[in-house]
């Protein structure tokens, strides 16, 4: 009696390696402007514990980009509001990333100093 061995046939390795290689360039893309956002996010914060007028905090969130090899953004794309005599910072930007083709990938990011984690209404 002859046993059927069992296994991944060869195309389903291909199929395999393929949909692998795909996440990872999606994640070699990805990654570097994830990065990048999470130091926009401690640049806020850090220019927001500056104080200051907008202008002052627009100059630290600047030193803090050239810093930190920020491109997205820049000191003037910073919302900067005060209520209640505390100043909240707020940013939004898209990022995107050709793939192949006319294909390419939008990605949205926003952030806020505000405690709630939400840009305050007015």
């Amino acid at each position: 009696m002859k046993t059927r061995q069992k296994g991944i046939s060869l195309v389903g390795l291909i199929i395999v390696l393929a949909l692998l290689g795909v996440v990872l360039v999606l994640g070699l893309k990805i990654v570097p402007t994830y990065t990048e956002y999470r130091a926009i996010q401690n640049a806020i914060v850090s220019a927001k514990a500056t104080g200051g007028s907008a202008a002052e905090i627009q100059r630290s969130f600047d030193a803090a980009t050239t810093a930190s090899y920020i491109s997205s953004i820049s000191g003037r794309d910073l919302v900067i509001e005060k209520l209640n005599g505390e100043t909240d910072i707020s940013f939004a930007y898209e990022k995107k990333i050709p793939l192949v083709g006319p294909a390419s990938l939008l990605l949205e990011y926003e952030g806020t100093t505000a405690k709630a984690g939400v840009k305050p209404t007015q």
